[in-house]
């Protein structure tokens, strides 16, 4: 990984583009995002917002570990 954290997070979307499910990264960030509608049901933050926070915290720690 680099120190720019657009061009990994571009290389990084590109991948999980390209391999789908077989990619590292796809799976721990669809399951952050189905944790983040989870929460999203019972607290004040509507479904999709905790979709984009569940998913995007994860591609962060997916990033810069």
């Amino acid at each position: 990984m680099s120190n720019n954290i657009v061009e990994d997070a571009k290389v990084e979307i590109v991948g999980m583009a390209k391999q789908g499910v077989r990619h590292p990264s796809t799976k721990p960030v669809l399951i952050a995002a189905a944790v983040g509608a989870a929460v999203g049901m019972f607290t004040f933050v509507t479904i999709p917002a905790g979709i984009i926070i569940g998913a995007g915290a994860m591609f962060y720690k997916r990033l810069r570990p």
